[in-house]
């Protein structure tokens, strides 16, 4: 129950569902999520040990925001661990069949992007990420990422239709794969990184032009 109570609430956060600055008492959380209070406060304190929550006695949480300094650091860390777990996909050769949910994901990204269905694209974008964390082989590396992804997916979600067509994610994607195809890590490592990088640079400067100071 602890699992399901944090599950729910992280992902309400997570989706925006739940600004910055959204507060609710532990008792209306435990109807909400139709379960007593007792998971429902040790999922809050699980919460607030990742940064997403503060619990305020008496008063339930409070959601708290992501400032723009906070992206830039997330993506610091998001482009050097995935790009080094790009190298270490490459350097296994995986199968094509391995590949393949990777290749999906990439046309899954581009039939949407002419579909203009974006929240379609961002869900296989994600995907594409997490397929290539699950194929890097180590385990801590990618429990680090996807808790610094999840983060970076609130303002991913705000930014989303703020942005140009996201066309240039595609393009990346597939030479990415084509570097890991060919087994050159080090090329896998470099597109990821541009790739990360490009990305960052954009949603920071949607957030400052904007003026977007939390999210």
């Amino acid at each position: 129950m602890v699992d399901a109570a944090y599950r729910a609430i992280r992902q309400r956060i997570l989706d925006n569902l739940w600004a910055p600055g959204y507060q609710a008492l532990e008792q209306s959380l435990a109807l909400e999520l139709g379960m007593s209070r007792t998971p429902v406060r040790e999922a809050c304190i699980r919460l607030a040990n990742e940064g997403l929550v503060e619990v305020v006695p008496r008063h339930g949480i409070r959601v708290l925001p992501v400032a723009p300094s906070d992206m830039r650091e997330i993506y610091e860390i998001l482009t050097s661990l995935e790009s080094t777990a790009a190298e270490l996909v490459a350097n296994t050769r995986p199968s094509a069949l391995e590949l393949a949910p990777l290749e999906k994901a990439t046309r899954d990204m581009e039939k949407s992007l002419k579909r203009d269905d974006l929240d379609a694209w961002a869900e296989a974008d994600e995907r594409f990420h997490r397929q290539l964390m699950q194929l890097c082989g180590n385990a801590k590396l990618a429990a680090i990422v996807f808790n610094y992804w999840d983060r970076a997916h609130r303002a991913r979600m705000v930014t989303l239709r703020l942005r140009p067509k996201p066309v240039n994610s595609t393009r990346e994607h597939l030479e990415i794969l084509g570097a890991i195809r060919r087994g050159d890590a080090a090329a896998a490592g470099a597109l990821f990184r541009a790739h990360r990088e490009r990305a960052s640079k954009e949603l920071t400067d949607l957030l400052q032009r904007h003026r977007l100071n939390q999210v």
